[in-house]
């Protein structure tokens, strides 16, 4: 039982993107066709097998259950294996209930298919575990550049871009010329993916501030956005309590407007912009209460339909050129805002703490 848990943990997050050797890792619709075909499969068994209907329907139950929640929250791995297990269960009850003679050849063909769909399940099951170990193996993928990276140099301010592939694909050299600035964004990560490497990719490196762009892949697979805030405060606080001042960026916009040139580029459905425009007043207001730096790339990227201006993004989630160009500005004034030297006249009141509770 402990380690289908690990297993769990381990699998809460899968990439969005699934490399074309991976055939057997089902999409969320094709999960979730799945699961309907299964609940109509095990009902029908009872129909032929009345032993089964009685001794089952714990499992029926069960696997209901779980395909819900597997609705709620898609790549989940301790919930795929439970899946797993229930149907194996059910095809093990099957095998051992007496059956009628004749034994209907339609009930033969669903208990195969039933066979079929677990076999197709568990090389499912297989696929997220192949596809967590190459996540973590992507976690260290700084290690070595951390090594290099060095002691910040005095009166030259390291700052972290810290986030996902928006971060990951920007150019800070060609952008912040003669800067510190150091760029930790991977590519299809999500913020609890975030949470595991701030230490490694943020905090050792001893920047003055980070600036976190983090939470349109966890949209994108329907991570609840209280989940999203949550992680997206614990590593502000990881962050304050190193004494690094934090910066939010705001979670961009995403059109659908070039879904003609490849129809993955439909972006809205994965990312409602209501869901979007919640985040980001979330950290707004957080940013305020804490202290924290907030810099709205969303205002200058989002046009009147409340999509992604298509100049600016040829896919409708990342920027482009004149997107980053856009984007640059505004990160260099809030980086310069939270590094700006705090007043010193003595009539002012004192600021209230960032993070109190951390520094008892």
């Amino acid at each position: 039982m402990r380690g289908r848990i690990l297993i769990g943990v381990m699998l809460a997050m899968v990439p969005s993107a699934v490399a074309p050797a991976q055939t057997a890792l089902l999409a969320t619709p094709q999960m979730n066709e799945l699961c309907g075909r299964l609940g109509e499969l095990m009902e029908a068994g009872g129909v032929a097998i009345p032993d089964l209907q009685r001794a089952a329907a714990p499992v029926i139950e069960n696997t209901r259950q779980t395909c819900i929640q597997l609705r709620v929250l898609p790549g989940r791995g301790e919930v795929t294996y439970s899946l797993l297990t229930n149907l194996r269960a059910y095809l093990a009850l099957a095998d051992s209930v007496p059956k009628p003679f004749p034994f209907p050849e339609a009930a033969q063909k669903q208990l195969a298919e039933l066979r079929d769909d677990a076999t197709r399940l568990d090389a499912h099951f297989r696929a997220l575990l192949d596809s967590r170990d190459r996540q973590l193996a992507n976690l260290a993928r700084y290690a070595e550049a951390n090594g290099k990276v060095g002691i910040p140099l005095k009166g030259k301010p390291r700052v972290v871009f810290f986030g996902d592939s928006i971060t990951d694909f920007w150019r800070l050299n060609e952008y912040f010329p003669d800067s510190d600035y150091v760029n930790r964004g991977i590519a299809g990560q999500t913020t609890g993916q975030m949470l595991q490497r701030i230490k490694d990719d943020v905090i050792d490196l001893h920047p003055e501030a980070v600036l976190i762009l983090a939470g349109t892949n966890d949209l994108g697979r329907a991570v609840p956005v209280a989940a999203i805030e949550n992680n997206l405060q614990i590593l502000a606080e990881l962050a304050a309590v190193n004494k690094i001042k934090v910066l939010f960026a705001s979670v961009l916009p995403v059109s659908d407007y070039h879904k003609d040139q490849d129809p993955s580029y439909e972006r809205t459905p994965q990312r409602p912009t209501a869901f979007i425009r919640t985040l980001n007043a979330w950290m707004q207001k957080f940013c305020k209460e804490r202290g924290c730096g907030y810099v709205d790339y969303y205002t200058a990227t989002v046009d009147s339909a409340g999509q992604f201006k298509a100049e600016l993004s040829d896919d409708g989630l990342h920027p482009n050129a004149q997107g980053y160009r856009l984007m640059a500005p505004l990160a260099g004034a809030g980086i310069d805002q939270v590094l700006a030297p705090v007043a010193t006249d003595t009539s002012l009141k004192p600021k209230k703490r960032l993070f109190p509770s951390l520094s008892k």
